[in-house]
């Protein structure tokens, strides 16, 4: 299996600004809670064209994000036809390989896959993300001295690796999972948000 995947990711999570997560120190509350969302811009699994879809993970971490045993419910764009859907499972369950492969074998339980309206709008480094009724985020990035937006680079740990990340944090981040035993809405903690590019 073959693919390449262009896009933009959204991250959001309960720990305080900036996400120790990254830098692999253990969630600021101990545990976190956290919304992650990849939207292709363009791209190919196995020549199936996945261009427009966006996949989010809604997690919960039970300790250092390192450890793995990540509990995830997931969600595909119901937009997605079912050789879309399908292929994108393939690549982010880890079976496709590459570097989404590293990333998938940290969730050590799924409790359900879902599709799903979803929302992603990124507009030069601020975001929003919507899934469902149930998960809403925003995001505003933190800017240098002369305007760029700051960003995070050569982590040990990384959503989309092998990318810079643009840290920010999130006017409102709003999660409801009863099988991940979340329910917040929250202000003002960690939002993140990058391009990538993933071959394998």
């Amino acid at each position: 299996m073959a693919y390449h995947l262009e896009g933009r990711l959204l991250e959001v999570c309960n720990c305080k600004v900036l996400c120790p997560c990254w830098i692999g120190e253990d969630p600021d509350f101990g545990t976190c809670d956290t919304i992650v969302a990849w939207h292709m811009d363009k791209g190919t699994v196995d020549g199936v064209d996945v261009a427009g879809i966006t996949i989010a993970g809604v997690a919960h971490v039970p300790g250092n994000i390192l450890q793995g045993n990540w509990t995830a419910a997931i969600f595909i764009d119901e937009r997605a036809s079912a050789a879309q859907e399908a292929a994108l499972l393939k690549v982010y369950t880890g079976q496709a390989g590459g570097p989404v492969a590293d990333l998938a074998k940290l969730i050590g339980t799924v409790v359900s896959v879902e599709r799903a309206k979803i929302r992603f709008d990124v507009q030069g480094g601020s975001g929003t993300l919507e899934i469902g009724t149930d998960y809403y985020a925003e995001l505003e990035p933190y800017k240098g001295a002369l305007g760029g937006t700051t960003t995070l680079t050569d982590t040990v740990f990384s959503t989309v690796p092998g990318a810079p990340v643009f840290v920010g944090k999130a006017p409102r981040y709003r999660s409801k999972n009863a099988a991940l035993g979340i329910d917040l809405d929250i202000k003002g903690h960690n939002a993140l948000q990058s391009t990538f590019v993933f071959d394998a």
